[in-house]
């Protein structure tokens, strides 16, 4: 007797229907994960330049008080004084910083976004649905 048996085929599981409100809840959720992506690329870019601008910092704090420091405004190197140079970096620093705060700011608001809808998927579909981000 031959069993005919369908081991290893796809079977689509007939109690999961999907609505339009909950395909439109997974495009919404998927675009808030490319946002916070992006929004954590753009933190850690800003990191990056602050660590530059403290490096900068560093290193000015060596150079002789009446010797003319070069900064780099838009595309033009400007020389100015060294508390000018200073008083300009800590500046950007600051600018910076508060540019990277609103940007986690951001993050946590669509991270709570996110949350919410994860709870209504993995609600309604459970195992049926992965929102995990692939690591």
């Amino acid at each position: 007797m031959a069993s005919n048996t369908n081991k290893g085929t796809f079977q689509p599981d007939s109690d999961v229907h999907i609505t339009y409100e909950d395909q439109q809840k997974i495009n919404i959720f998927a675009r808030l994960n490319a946002k916070l992506e992006d929004l954590k690329d753009e933190v850690k870019a800003k990191e990056n330049d602050l660590k530059s601008l403290e490096d900068a910092s560093d290193e000015i704090e060596l150079l002789d008080e009446d010797e003319p420091v070069p900064y780099l405004i838009g595309e033009v190197f400007v020389f100015q004084d060294l508390g000018t140079t200073q008083k300009c970096l800590e500046e950007a620093k600051e600018k910076l910083t508060e540019e990277m705060n609103e940007l986690k700011i951001k993050a946590d608001d669509v991270k709570e976004k996110m949350s919410e809808l994860k709870g209504h998927l993995y609600g309604k579909f459970g195992s049926h649905i992965n929102l995990e981000a692939d690591e």
